[in-house]
């Protein structure tokens, strides 16, 4: 397993630069830890949404001078390592992130099948875990069973609700039918999310005329949509990730799946989806969101773009900076690096970050957008909880 250091740390006297010597090294640093894909089907999102924005913020603290720690300030050395889209691989560089590297705090990880597997070996060590890109409703269970761990994406439960309302209020508006296309990802995130939807959606009054689950990393979705189409809904669901959402797409336009509410999960948000498909996506919808025209989300796209060199997504990038100034906020309010207390911080207070202030009501974050919709060139959040700033959601009228 490769071990790369973002930045290497050099302290300036007033004579000229002088490198430090590594006992140094290690006490004026704060050792942060990262695992998530950098191979693997996974590969794709986290290069999206997690990679840029840890490099995003080690960036900007040690540009401010680092971090408030023990009466100075301490810049960050930051640890990577890749877990090949494999929660063993996962749990191993975690393992040795506490161990061999002693860093004092870590990341969390990048999907929710990872952020469950991986919740026992960070809180062995006691790294407050900040959960972004996870969906569940085990979070009570979870978070009794885990004191360090967070939550700030929602529920399984909400991010199906917020579908179902957005189909309820098409359907209500005479724009679609009852029947809807359902399909999911076979991994924690597409099975819990398409076993809450099924009573969900049947008590709303839909009726589930397909309903059909892939491995990830499926090559191949054409008999996939073929099956939708074939099934005449009204609209199509996918509670998909990165690969299969980009896949799925081009199948309904090759197949012209001609229904007016069309949803994609993971990755519908994301730059290169509009990319890829241009102006075919407008009026998809898909999971997530943020407000464009918030005034801080505006200028932490803009600082994204500049120092990072990447566009990021509509949902969770800002969501994963947000973690990360929850951390920072934390670590700061405590003046040092116990971790013990840290977490104990993340509980008792709000925090100011991009997506708003942010506190967490017995280890969960209860704002969040769970579906957006790209208008006109922009993903724009239409349902979330404790959000501001909803568009009105449109019918989707044909892939052209």
């Amino acid at each position: 397993m490769k071990r790369r250091s973002l930045l290497k740390l050099a302290a300036a006297t007033l004579a000229g630069s002088v490198a430090l010597s590594g006992a140094a090294l290690a006490a004026d640093t704060v050792k942060i830890g990262a695992v998530a894909p950098k191979t693997g089907p996974l590969a794709g999102g986290a290069a999206v949404t997690q990679w840029p924005n840890i490099e995003l913020w080690v960036k900007q603290v040690n540009e401010r001078g680092g971090l408030k720690v023990d009466g100075t300030q301490k810049l960050i050395e930051l640890v990577e390592y890749d877990d090949k889209t494999n929660p063993a691989e996962h749990i191993k560089a975690a393992q040795r992130l506490a161990t061999q590297d002693e860093v004092d705090f870590i990341v969390a990880p990048y999907g929710t099948g990872f952020n469950i597997a991986a919740a026992p070996i960070y809180a062995k060590y006691g790294y407050p875990m900040i959960a972004v890109s996870a969906i569940t409703d085990k979070i009570s269970e979870l978070t009794d069973r885990y004191p360090n761990l967070f939550f700030t994406l929602g529920s399984t439960t909400a991010f199906v609700e917020g579908v179902r309302d957005v189909l309820v209020e098409m359907r209500d508006a005479g724009t679609i039918g009852n029947k809807i296309a359902m399909v999911n990802v076979a991994d924690a995130f597409g099975i819990e999310l398409a076993d809450v939807a099924r009573p969900k959606f049947e008590e709303a009054g839909f009726e589930i005329v397909y309903d059909k689950s892939y491995p990830l990393g499926t090559p191949d979705l054409s008999p996939v949509m073929k099956g939708a189409k074939a099934s005449g809904p009204d609209a199509f669901v996918a509670w998909s990730y990165p690969p299969d959402t980009f896949g799925l797409t081009e199948q309904a336009i090759i197949e012209d799946l001609d229904v007016k509410a069309f949803y994609t999960a993971v990755a519908t948000s994301f730059p290169a989806y509009s990319g890829a498909f241009g102006s075919k996506i407008n009026n998809v919808l898909g999971a997530g969101g943020t407000n464009p025209d918030d005034p801080a989300t505006a200028a932490w796209r803009k600082a994204h773009e500049e120092i990072t060199g990447k566009v990021p997504d509509y949902w969770a990038s800002a969501n994963t900076y947000a973690a990360l100034q929850v951390l920072e906020q934390a670590i700061e309010g405590v003046g040092s690096t116990d971790r013990e207390a840290v977490t104990q911080y993340i509980k008792d207070n709000s925090f100011d970050t991009v997506m708003g202030q942010i506190t967490f009501d017995n280890q969960n974050s209860a704002k969040f957008w769970s579906v957006g919709q790209w208008q006109d060139g922009v993903f724009r959040g239409v349902k979330g909880s404790n959000v501001d700033g909803a568009a009105d959601i449109r019918s989707k009228d044909g892939w052209n």
